[in-house]
């Protein structure tokens, strides 16, 4: 397996960090304050329930607090959820183009990867269709990202209900929505909404991109009960901490998510921008629904980086496929955008 390149190990100032999807916005004024007053409580054990965390998802939902679970990132969880599904079937169906940590998650469970080929112009999209046609009788679960991690593009409403439609009731699928609050498209599929009436659909999101609370590990999946009550026999004591249990809840307060929603119509423009402009250099840049774009440099990624990183910019380089970009602040876009224009 190629692995991407990453971040250095080191500390290197003046860097421009466009490399790891954080946010431009650090954290909302009112969640810090809850973090700081909760730092007089280093002292004392987080709940190991979560009650308060859960409750308060569960509320803004409108869900059971017995579908909610919570943990250190969707990430965590999501690797929680493929092991707690248990050693009967063994293989996970997943786009080959996606989340990097997908391929580690499935073999940290014991399972083999079936990675499914990407579709469309530039092979960006997901082939929802080869992804049902790879499910037999060994697939433990299938993971679903939308909008995708690395290339941005979004599953459509109705592609998504057909893709559902046809995967096995028996077949947990897990639709990783980590980047959906900076999606703009009204076509886009929300999990949340599809999830009704279907007792194998799990719906992963986080606090780390939008919200700005990515140190913090917090993330949380809505899922059928008996999926949940799976989860929780496997998952890890004491996760999420207490103060990023903290933080998320006063993030789900209504004024703090009337500000994010307001920060995410900004940033949206911001990207729609950046896009543009990267496109006015000479790259063919596709859509992007997530805070990322994705620069298709094939076999010119690695030295596109290792240019990047000589002008004091961090990327995501997937050798031989292409770079992904967060879109960052005003400087860092400007100085990404420095390094394609010097060829």
């Amino acid at each position: 397996m190629t692995r991407p390149t990453t971040r250095p190990t080191t500390y290197v100032t003046n860097m421009h960090d466009m490399s790891m999807n954080e946010s431009r916005f650090g954290p909302l004024p009112s969640v810090r304050a809850a973090v700081e007053q909760g730092a007089a409580q280093l002292h004392r054990y987080p709940s190991h329930t979560a009650a308060g965390l859960v409750s308060a998802l569960a509320e803004h939902y409108g869900v059971s607090p017995a579908e909610v679970l919570v943990g250190p990132g969707s990430a965590g969880l999501t690797q929680n959820l493929i092991a707690s599904l248990g050693p009967e079937r063994a293989e996970v169906v997943y786009p080959a183009l996606s989340f990097e940590a997908y391929p580690l998650m499935v073999m940290n469970t014991s399972c083999r990867p079936v990675p499914v080929p990407m579709a469309g112009p530039g092979h960006v999209a997901l082939d929802l269709d080869a992804m049902a046609a790879a499910i037999t009788d060994q697939t433990r679960c299938v993971l679903v990202c939308n909008p995708n991690n690395p290339t941005g593009s979004v599953v459509g409403r109705d592609e998504l209900t057909a893709f559902l439609d046809r995967v096995p009731a028996t077949v947990p699928v897990f639709l990783d929505e980590a980047y959906r609050e900076f999606v703009t498209d009204p076509d886009a599929a929300d999990g949340m909404q599809l999830r009704t009436g279907r007792d194998n659909v799990c719906v992963l999101r986080t606090f780390s991109k939008a919200y700005g609370l990515a140190t913090l590990r917090v993330g949380y999946a809505i899922v059928p009960e008996t999926i949940a009550q799976k989860a929780r026999m496997t998952n890890m004591v004491f996760y999420p901490g207490g103060l990023a249990q903290l933080a998320a809840i006063a993030a789900l307060e209504p004024e703090a998510e009337k500000q994010v929603l307001e920060r995410c119509a900004e940033f949206a423009g911001i990207r729609a921008q950046f896009t543009e402009d990267l496109r006015a250099a000479g790259l063919d840049v596709p859509d992007s629904q997530a805070n990322f774009v994705w620069l298709p440099l094939g076999a010119g990624a690695e030295d596109f980086a290792v240019r990047c990183q000589a002008a004091g910019v961090l990327v995501r380089a997937h050798p031989g496929l292409g770079v992904r970009v967060t879109v960052g602040t005003d400087e860092a876009n400007q100085q990404l955008l420095g390094v394609v224009a010097a060829g």
